[in-house]
């Protein structure tokens, strides 16, 4: 059986099952900070739109981190649905408790720590199915796209958004620009680089068909904006991927920080979202 903890890389964002508190702080907080950024609003706005929810469904958001997108729809004036949050890390799925409290949603959202290459015991119980950057970290997303296929209802709906990360890049004045650097965060933030190109297939091999989908770019030049919230993650999680030294790591931060503050930064990234239905065995 396919299990996260069979990882090999050391994509920090796929080890928080197992990773130090400082970084699953660092982590925490980038993804508070990006659910923030008008960029992801406008991402998540879009495909639930998408969707037309009627306020009543089942969700589950699947690696919710410290559940954004389950409090996104929660949130919501007309929700009365029944909403899911499973991470495979505990502090996450903490993290994620504490926060619906505080923002009063706490009887709208169930947390569940679980590994999405398994959660059998859910089979079948859900309307729509959320992955917001998942399938990027995990140890294979053939098997996440089959046991979502299980989760949801006959003919449920699975969202799949999440960053085409090879084409991930943040300019630098090295001799090359900023090469090297790319291929060093590409191996300490993520396992799947590509993944979101073999998305139309791979949801077609697993039982899905493609009903929707709207491509973005998420581009940085001269100042930082969305990106702004990742680089003091960098400091912290470059280094405990074991990619740079801690002294190597925050003299490239405070490089692109100061590219920042003359108005000379460059960063840019593509992402995807894709909505597909199950399709019914014949």
């Amino acid at each position: 059986m396919v299990s996260q903890k069979q990882l090999k890389g050391p994509d920090v964002f796929a080890r928080t099952f197992a990773a130090d508190e400082k970084s699953l702080l660092a982590i925490a907080a980038r993804l508070e900070a990006r659910a923030k950024h008008g960029f992801f609003q406008q991402v998540v706005g879009e495909y639930l739109s998408a969707l037309q929810l009627g306020g009543n469904e089942s969700v589950l958001d699947l690696g919710c981190g410290t559940g954004v997108i389950a409090r996104m729809i929660a949130s919501q004036d007309d929700w009365s649905g029944r909403i899911t949050a499973i991470d495979i890390s505990p502090y996450l799925v903490d993290t994620g408790k504490r926060l619906v409290s505080e923002e009063g949603l706490a009887d709208k959202i169930d947390f569940l720590t679980g590994d999405a290459h398994s959660i059998n015991e859910l089979q079948g119980q859900f309307d729509v199915l959320i992955m917001h950057t998942l399938v990027s970290h995990v140890v294979d997303p053939a098997t996440v796209l089959q046991e979502a296929r299980r989760l949801l209802h006959p003919e449920g709906r699975i969202v799949v958004f999440d960053g085409d990360f090879d084409s991930l890049t943040y300019a630098t004045d090295a001799p090359d620009g900023g090469v090297e650097t790319d291929r060093l965060q590409a191996i300490a933030g993520h396992t799947q680089g590509r993944v979101m190109r073999l998305m139309p297939r791979l949801l077609s091999d697993n039982g899905f068909r493609l009903e929707w989908s709207k491509a973005y770019v998420a581009a940085d030049i001269g100042r930082a904006d969305f990106w702004s919230s990742t680089l003091p993650a960098l400091r912290v999680l470059l280094p405990s991927a074991g990619v740079m030294s801690e002294s190597d790591a925050s003299e490239y931060v405070d490089k692109l920080e100061g590219a920042s503050m003359n108005n000379t930064f460059f960063a840019s990234c593509n992402f995807y979202t894709m909505i597909a239905r199950g399709i019914q065995a014949a």
